[in-house]
């Protein structure tokens, strides 16, 4: 039986190797709210922020508790050390937390204001299974093949976190061929 999926149509074929096991981009990388592990990874549009700011905030407040309590433990003891240490590891972790969440705000904002962009260029990029690369249909709004590593770097680079990527991610050290995306 012919692959019935939403494959690419019979006319469109990959530019690199010709064949027509092509599908989209976000086909590739498990469609909304699937993840297909390696692949999802290598092809994703952003980071997934979401939650880190509430997450960071709660653990630190949890942090900042703890320390109160060994400070207020301190004083029904009678000892000064306790409570100076734990008053001043309290307020040092409250700064600490402020500082990590202010960090995680600024990037969810950096990741909602280049979400277009990145929309614009993942959104109609297809993936070819014979050949592992990534290439937009009549070469807009990007050119070219790329291997999916090129292709998360440049979807990253054009919406403006790619200094997000995290540190052991392929796509960091990868360089986008010159003239991938063209004027506008």
């Amino acid at each position: 039986m012919a692959h019935t999926g939403s494959s690419e149509p019979t006319g469109t074929s990959c530019p690199g190797c010709g064949g027509r096991d092509v599908i989209t981009v976000q086909e590739a990388a498990g469609g909304p709210g699937l993840r297909r592990g390696e692949l999802a990874a290598r092809l994703a549009k952003g980071p997934r922020k979401g939650r880190d700011a509430v997450l960071h905030a709660v653990e630190g407040l949890v942090l900042v508790a703890l320390t109160l309590a060994w400070a207020r433990m301190g004083a029904d003891q009678g000892k000064p050390l306790y409570v100076g240490g734990g008053l001043a590891l309290a307020v040092l972790l409250l700064v600490g937390t402020a500082v990590v969440v202010r960090g995680d705000i600024r990037q969810q904002a950096v990741e909602r204001a280049g979400a277009p962009r990145a929309a614009a260029l993942w959104r109609p990029a297809r993936y070819c299974r014979a050949c592992a690369e990534v290439f937009c249909p009549g070469g807009t709004p990007w050119r070219g093949l790329l291997t999916p590593e090129q292709f998360k770097k440049l979807v990253w680079t054009e919406a403006g976190y790619a200094d997000q990527l995290p540190p052991d991610d392929a796509a960091r050290g990868v360089e986008v061929p010159p003239g991938t995306v063209g004027e506008r």
